[in-house]
């Protein structure tokens, strides 16, 4: 049986996984929708072989291992590339997690959470009991991206650019953190939203 799930999403630099982190820190565990995007590229695993035919070899690192470096700007810079990706990786990602979260749910936990980026541009924001979005300033979240991702600041504002706007993730927020300031703000605003969802 699954627990009450909630998602939680934010754009690039947003502080969604910091925020993820603390809930986790204070019981309420994460299912990491990168992380498992991260556990189906690795060779045998079931995108695999399937990326590598759509976006050539010219994606894989000198080990065989599908870089991400590598395959980050051909999807950015191109919308069609992007949805080829997601019909891709996206029904696994989506059965993995489930699949994950259903073992919470037996395991006893009454509360988990769901953390992706693109849970309301693809709709299964509507799969989940409730939804917190994440957000920062742009220039914050610019700041973040290139210090944490090594990305310059043209790559980082393209990413930003290639995402949903925060206002309409907010459009469909039951709640909201803000995490554009002090770690200590966020984690004060997780405190209160925790004891609330609980």
């Amino acid at each position: 049986m699954k627990p009450i799930t909630i998602g939680l999403t934010g754009g690039i630099g947003s502080g969604k996984s910091t925020a993820a982190k603390i809930l986790a820190e204070l019981g309420a565990p994460a299912i990491d929708a990168d992380k498992v995007g991260h556990e189906i590229y690795q060779p045998g695993a079931p995108a695999y072989r399937e990326l590598i035919d759509a976006f050539g070899e010219g994606i894989l690192a000198a080990d065989r291992t599908i870089d991400r470096r590598k395959l980050g700007p051909i999807v950015f810079a191109d919308p069609a590339a992007r949805k080829k990706l997601e019909g891709i990786t996206h029904p696994r990602i989506q059965a993995t997690a489930d699949a994950r979260l259903a073992g919470l749910g037996d395991a006893g936990e009454p509360l988990a959470l769901y953390e992706a980026t693109l849970l309301v541009e693809s709709g299964r924001f509507r799969d989940f009991d409730g939804l917190i979005v994440v957000v920062a300033s742009p220039e914050t979240q610019i700041a973040r991206a290139t210090a944490r991702d090594g990305l310059t600041r043209p790559e980082a504002e393209a990413r930003i650019r290639a995402q949903m706007s925060t206002e309409d993730k907010l459009r469909v927020a039951t709640e909201v953190i803000d995490n554009d300031g002090a770690l200590a703000a966020t984690e004060a605003q997780v405190d209160v939203l925790l004891a609330k969802l609980r």
